[in-house]
């Protein structure tokens, strides 16, 4: 995905053929300090990033290749004789141009939802609530029309549109005609998002002491294995522990994000946890134990899975006593 905001261009139309691509970089990491600069030709056509120490990444696309990364400076001005390149250098705002440096590493967190299920507008409002750093593509008719809308830490910073030429801008009124078009002829939408470990150090968002340690992820093995044995015995229940799992953490993504199924962030599987999101111990054991002791409930179960987990309840009473659940 080659996208740059293109609402500040500091000069435009320059020829490719007349220039030196590595001594322009360096003169617009001095004057400007955070830029972009867009290289097209009918051929082939690239991006690179910067700010005022360094080249932070680019893209470069033609029919044989499509590379990213800091090496695109290099294919670019080997390729500028050959391509004669249109070029255009876009001004932008340090604490943003590492968002726009960093979309070809985004990862998909929700895919292919459907309007049939989710709405586009409580869909983004979501995402500001969730202070997403990524984006919302949405498609229409199967590809015929479609946007980009872009978030960073949950602020819209444009959109890019099928009806625009795909350039990027911060209209309200074009995200508004995004939302109206999904209302009448229905769209899918993807969300990706830019983790923090791939933001420079002098702008990261550094959360990792609120990661869990290895300890409460073994609370809630011991809890989902000992629930799991319980379940196969029920012969009653439609639905194996798996199924029971995943319908009960839909129904708390609302209030337990990290619990979503779409964000893949919580995996339980053959009796291990993997958690690759961001989430207190307090917050991974109320949200999980309070998953499991409603799945208890609702199918039946609770006052067995109570005297076997009588144990456990009293091995971990401590952090269980900081969530107020009691099984």
């Amino acid at each position: 995905m080659i996208v740059i905001p293109k609402e500040k261009p500091a000069i435009e139309n320059l020829n490719s053929y007349y220039l030196d691509i590595r001594k322009l970089v360096e003169h617009y990491q001095g004057q400007l300090g955070a830029g972009g600069i867009h290289f097209k030709s009918p051929a082939a056509e690239g991006v690179i990033f910067f700010d005022k120490d360094e080249l932070l990444g680019g893209i470069f696309r033609d029919k044989e290749r499509n590379i990213q990364g800091k090496e695109v400076l290099n294919v670019i001005t080997e390729a500028s004789s050959q391509y004669n390149f249109v070029i255009s250098i876009y001004e932008i705002a340090e604490n943003k141009v590492y968002f726009w440096a960093n979309i070809p590493d985004a990862k998909k967190i929700y895919k292919n939802l459907s309007t049939e299920f989710t709405d586009l507008e409580g869909l983004i409002k979501k995402m500001t609530s969730e202070k997403l750093t990524g984006y919302i593509e949405v498609i229409i008719n199967k590809g015929g029309e479609g946007g980009l809308v872009f978030f960073s830490d949950g602020e819209i910073i444009g959109g890019s549109y099928s009806w625009g030429k795909g350039e990027v801008n911060a209209l309200k009124e074009n995200r508004e005609l995004l939302v109206a078009k999904t209302k009448d002829s229905g769209g899918i939408f993807h969300v990706s998002r830019i983790e923090a470990s791939k933001r420079p150090v002098g702008v990261e968002i550094v959360r990792n002491e609120q990661k869990p340690p290895v300890g409460i992820l073994t609370v809630l093995e011991e809890l989902l294995q000992k629930t799991e044995t319980e379940v196969a015995k029920k012969k009653n229940i439609e639905r194996d522990f798996d199924g029971l799992l995943k319908k009960k953490f839909i129904e708390k993504a609302d209030k337990y994000i990290f619990l979503d199924p779409f964000a893949d962030e919580f995996k339980y599987s053959a009796g291990k946890i993997n958690f690759t999101g961001e989430a207190t111990d307090e917050e991974l054991l109320r949200g999980v134990a309070e998953s499991v002791r409603e799945i208890a409930e609702e199918s039946g179960f609770l006052p067995k899975l109570s005297e076997n987990l009588s144990s456990w309840s009293q091995k971990y009473a401590g952090e269980l006593a900081k969530t107020g659940i009691k099984f």
